[in-house]
């Protein structure tokens, strides 16, 4: 079935940390950490609405630099979250920088940045490029019970903070109940594939009422097309629900039962596990120097976690064309001592 969510992975070589998730038919995306993204499209880079932040550590947050100065003039509003004290970090970052033209830029930018405390309240401000990014603050927000960051129609983004020697969060990715779609119907219908069809799935998700009126908008070799119709007609392309997928990004953590006990809230019985694999198990010793996890450190979470698929990323360079081991390594710890 074609599913809510596409991710693939910042690095295709999976030795940069950052995942990629592209909202289907609705042209915006969301990033997870803010890495080395410079080989990524800038038409996608445009279509970011959210960023999420496991830390702030260069090689996850260096990117921020990356996304701002490619979309100052173009990128009219995007979200960033981190972990403990995140939003003065983002403040540090727009202040190191000279901004005496770009409040007359044509396309304005405003940059949301919150960020998730120990506590788990929430701070956040705001920084408007018509204001210079200046900081705005906003009402310090209580904690979650569900630990949900965002909240979609279509999915929700929740976090726990992890330990790394220091407060790190990981993400829990989950799509919403899924309506699947007569896709030959929309075409014997005249239309076309659009974000109109998330608007069209969570009204009926949500029970709307017959008349409610759908903004069909779509954009084909003919141009741009815009109806407006009834969701009583539209809903002849829906079929049945099905339930979404839990994905997990689990990067830079230490090996301990606390940290795993997290992920365990976060994460159990997850779809699919993104999970950092940082070294073979022969040097475990430097991974609890670096207060990262061994290979099959990161395969026995996934098992203890029953993730029924996962996707190793996060490899050192000291075992660049060696990679097949690492992966080879968390899948024989995923499936079990008897299993190898």
């Amino acid at each position: 079935m074609r599913t809510t969510l596409d991710l693939h992975l910042v690095d295709p070589s999976a030795n940069e940390p950052g995942l990629v998730v592209d909202v289907r038919d609705e042209r915006r995306a969301l990033l997870f950490d803010l890495g080395d993204i410079a080989a990524l499209a800038p038409r996608l880079l445009l279509r970011v609405t959210h960023a999420f932040v496991t830390h702030t550590h260069m090689d996850h947050f260096a990117g921020f630099d990356h996304l701002l100065a490619l979309g100052l003039g173009r990128l009219p509003q995007w979200t960033v979250w981190g972990g403990p004290g995140f939003v003065d970090q983002v403040e540090h970052k727009l202040r190191a920088y000279t901004w005496n033209v770009v409040h007359r830029y044509a396309v304005p930018m405003v940059i949301e940045a919150l960020s998730l405390e120990v506590d788990g309240t929430r701070r956040q401000a705001r920084f408007d490029s018509r204001t210079l990014f200046a900081r705005e603050d906003g009402p310090t927000l209580a904690a979650d019970p569900q630990d949900v960051l965002l909240d979609d129609p279509l999915f929700r983004v929740r976090a726990r903070i992890v330990d790394h020697e220091m407060p790190v969060l990981a993400f829990a990715i989950e799509e919403k109940a899924q309506l699947r779609v007569r896709a030959e119907r929309i075409a014997e219908m005249g239309l076309a594939t659009g974000a109109w069809l998330g608007e069209l799935k969570a009204a009926v998700l949500a029970g709307a009422p017959d008349e409610t009126p759908i903004d069909v908008v779509w954009q084909d070799r003919d141009g741009a097309h815009r109806e407006v119709r009834p969701m009583a007609e539209l809903r002849a392309l829906v079929l049945d629900s099905v339930p979404g997928r839990r994905i997990g990004y689990v990067t830079d953590l230490r090996f301990t039962e606390a940290n795993i006990g997290q992920l365990d809230e976060l994460l159990a019985d997850a779809d699919l596990l993104h999970i950092e694999a940082v070294f073979l198990e022969a040097d475990k010793d430097h991974a609890l120097r670096k207060n990262h996890l061994t290979a099959r450190q990161a395969g026995e979470i996934a098992r203890r976690l029953h993730a029924k698929k996962v996707v190793p990323f996060h490899f050192s360079p000291r075992y660049r064309g060696r990679e097949h081991e690492l992966r080879a390594e968390v899948a024989a710890a995923m499936a079990g001592p008897g299993q190898r």
